[in-house]
């Protein structure tokens, strides 16, 4: 880190309006870049050539999990119609002290989960938001019916997020516990992080961004609005960074990815309709840092193997997840 670690700095944005949200937009649209039938998107940037040399970057083989427990305890209070995970036992513990169970010749217990698949630690599949009432690589909404996504389901990337992780930890690069809510983060602010970190961005990478968001939730000992309140996260002036860079992914410690209250009123989730309808850059969220940066800033190192496949719901429009940071 820098001298500049220790100053409470704090970070501020360019004017956005909805005609630069466009022209971000179509100046970095990958549309029809790997094919009109390509439903992966920056994705195709992590190859087996960047698989490899991540694997390399495990050195002392210890492993952090960037999730959230999925549980009654999680962060949703209903908004957009989320809840937290229900979880409930088919076969307990009784079942078996009650003899429900002698057509077996052993005993068990058996459970299931009901969730909304962007309840917690997730991947929005290309397939989740549209602008225009188009998604990436220009699919229409009939392309998703009551049965699921035709097109840029997650299912069909789903052994594609593997590579090399770098964390940018901007409230220790700010000298703060974490970023204020709706403090925005501009390519100039990553971009310096890194420098600080002594860290380079390469094509290909899968980029976590630490707010402090969750940390903040932590310390308050309530998640409050975490989930639909103002929020630190990334600016429409993140995009030059992000896509120059061809990053395959982008996740964050935040509900929306997007610094919220919303940049650009009239287009709310402008973010989302630049990296992800148009760059095609698939967004995490909610995922757990604080573990990981705490490691990272002990040897400096804030590179890692990053492990975090979706799981393959045919038609699935996002996935739950365990990310893996392996170092």
């Amino acid at each position: 880190m820098d001298e500049r670690v220790g100053v409470q700095e704090r970070f501020s944005a360019p004017p956005a309006d909805p005609d630069v949200v466009e022209q971000l937009a179509a100046k970095y649209s990958t549309w029809g870049r790997w094919g009109e039938h390509d439903e992966a998107g920056t994705l195709n940037e992590a190859g087996r050539e960047q698989v490899g040399q991540a694997a390399a970057l495990v050195r002392d083989g210890a492993v952090f999990s960037l999730s959230l427990n999925f549980d009654a305890n999680g962060p949703q209070s209903g908004e957009f119609g989320r809840v937290n995970p229900i979880h409930t036992m088919l076969q307990d513990g009784g079942d078996i002290l009650a003899g429900a169970q002698r057509h077996l010749n052993m005993e068990y217990t058996d459970d299931a989960v009901y969730m909304p698949l962007q309840c917690g630690t997730q991947w929005d599949a290309l397939s989740h938001s549209f602008y225009r009432q188009k998604m990436y690589n220009g699919h229409g909404p009939e392309r998703v019916t009551s049965a699921g996504a035709e097109k840029n389901s997650i299912d069909k990337v789903a052994s594609r997020f593997v590579g090399r992780g770098v964390l940018a930890d901007l409230p220790r690069y700010a000298g703060r516990p974490w970023l204020d809510p709706g403090e925005p983060i501009t390519s100039e602010v990553l971009a310096d992080c890194l420098a600080a970190q002594r860290v380079e961005l390469r094509p290909g990478d899968f980029l976590m961004v630490r707010t402090g968001h969750l940390a903040a939730a932590r310390a308050r000992g309530a998640w409050g609005d975490y989930v639909g309140g103002s929020s630190p996260g990334l600016s429409v002036h993140a995009a030059p960074l992000l896509c120059e860079t061809r990053v395959a992914a982008v996740a964050i410690d935040t509900w929306t990815t997007e610094v919220w209250p919303a940049e650009v009123p009239a287009i709310r989730t402008s973010v989302h309709v630049i990296l992800l309808v148009h760059a095609g850059i698939h967004l995490g969220e909610m995922f757990d840092l604080d573990a990981l940066a705490e490691a990272c800033a002990v040897d400096g190192r804030f590179e890692f193997l990053f492990v975090a496949p979706a799981l393959p719901i045919t038609g699935a429009v996002g996935s739950p997840v365990n990310p893996l940071a392996l170092r």
